[in-house]
């Protein structure tokens, strides 16, 4: 956040001191609160240019102009669909946790309106400041406004966690490689982050202006729009050996420095809507890695997860709502673009969660389902009844015939990067047992043999 002169409230005139994000606020925020819209409304009183550039950006909005799958359209979050919760259409009173906004609980949700804007998700310094899933994004009655506004500081990893390690039902569920344990890593967990190291947060990476915060997932950042790499620090040449230097041009960087992801906190690989709201779970379940809840279905979770690879050249297509799908193959949610032919592609790591979930049979297109609230499935456990609440929010026809088709969603490997001396080495990708799927790759075998296609 700029410096800017502060304003005092008290006496109305502008302190000559310039206050930032990251200095005591006790002597200049007075309270009481009643709510959170009044936190902000002081917070305005000095920072609403602040404010104004907030409410551009992706974490308000939720959308933005990009290319999506070769159209040009607003696309984010918003209209996204995924193979965990699917949609947030009929479901923001429980996604609006993560929404950097108080009471956006449906369309008449007013993206104008200044005081709407929640400062303390990113600022507070505290650890106190919660939100849950069932309050359209409201703080919990038990934070104390006052005691978090007077404490406000800039962005640390534990500010953006409560979000994006959080999502899809729990602690890394979602991403594999952004769990709770990157709050205070160690060494072998993330080097960059390595609490009695580097220290890096966020934003050190991630390099921000006028809110505006750079990288994001395939899901939602199609078109590469403020891509992060690690040659934002790191030259092209990092190696001490010419021919590790020459896989740089086609290899990214955390094919080699990332060997395995979900370190400490499992991930979620699998999710089966198909088997939700059992009474007796199903046979396979162990209770560790297999997985029963009622509301969800069967979950695959696992530790220490080695990543699939793929070609991405910093864009991504996705499955949109409406789009035709074959029940009988696999759809892709998001996928990396790019190919072997491609000059900008590189070879990248991803985590692949795999899933069944709910489509019309008649239709054939996956269904935006209402699972949250009094008629949601988690309540009702009624997929017939929940499907038409989802389907009539999305104005989309549903035939009244459902069924179950599998799904596949790429996340990009980023994080969790280990200690130079535990990168793969060559016979981790070229040696007999080797991690690499090189047909699949595109090339006739492995590229260290020089097997050619004549061959």
């Amino acid at each position: 956040m700029r410096n800017i002169d502060l304003c005092i409230f008290a006496t109305g005139f502008c302190a000559g001191s310039l206050l930032t994000a990251g200095e005591d606020h006790t002597d200049y925020i007075d309270g009481p609160f009643e709510n959170a819209t009044q936190v902000t409304a002081a917070c305005l009183d000095c920072h609403e240019e602040e404010a104004n550039a907030f409410m551009t950006t992706a974490h308000w909005t939720w959308k933005r102009e990009q290319v999506v799958n070769g159209k040009l359209m607003d696309y984010g979050k918003e209209m996204a669909m995924n193979n965990y919760c699917s949609s947030t259409i009929t479901n923001r009173v429980h996604c609006s946790e993560c929404h950097a906004g108080y009471g956006w609980e449906d369309e008449t949700f007013d993206f104008t309106d200044q005081t709407r804007v929640d400062c303390l998700i990113c600022h507070d310094t505290t650890g106190t400041y919660h939100k849950d899933g069932d309050n359209s994004g409201w703080p919990t009655e038990h934070v104390k406004l006052l005691y978090v506004a007077q404490n406000v500081g800039k962005p640390v990893r534990q500010n953006c966690n409560s979000c994006h390690a959080l999502g899809g039902s729990a602690n890394n569920a979602k991403h594999g490689d952004i769990s709770l344990v990157l709050d205070y890593p160690d060494r072998s967990i993330d080097v960059h982050m390595d609490a009695g190291g580097l220290d890096f947060n966020c934003q050190d990476c991630h390099e921000t202006e006028n809110h505006q915060i750079s990288g994001g997932n395939l899901a939602t950042t199609l078109d590469g729009h403020n891509l992060i790499s690690c040659e934002q620090c790191h030259d092209s040449d990092p190696h001490g050996e010419f021919l590790l230097n020459t896989h740089t041009a086609r290899i990214a960087c955390q094919t080699c420095h990332i060997p395995v992801f979900a370190k400490e906190d499992a991930t979620q690989m699998h999710w089966d809507w198909s088997q939700a709201g059992l009474d007796e779970p199903p046979a396979e379940v162990d209770g560790k890695e297999k997985r029963y809840r009622k509301p969800i279905g069967f979950e695959i979770w696992k530790k220490d997860v080695q990543p699939s690879y793929a070609w991405f050249n910093g864009k991504a297509g996705v499955y949109l709502v409406g789009d035709k799908i074959d029940p009988e193959e696999v759809t892709k949610m998001a996928y990396p673009l790019g190919d072997i032919n491609d000059p900008t592609a590189k070879i990248h790591p991803f985590k692949i969660h795999t899933g069944k979930q709910v489509y019309d049979v008649v239709n054939k297109y996956f269904i935006t389902n209402h699972i949250y609230g009094e008629d949601g499935f988690w309540t009702t456990f009624d997929w017939d009844r929940s499907i038409r609440i989802g389907m009539e929010a999305n104005g989309m026809d549903y035939s009244g015939e459902y069924g179950f088709a599998p799904t596949e969603m790429y996340w990009r490997i980023d994080h969790m990067v280990s200690p130079k001396e535990e990168a793969l080495t060559c016979l981790d990708c070229h040696g007999d047992q080797g991690r690499m799927d090189w047909e699949a790759l595109g090339y006739p075998g492995n590229p260290m043999l020089r097997i050619s296609k004549a061959d």
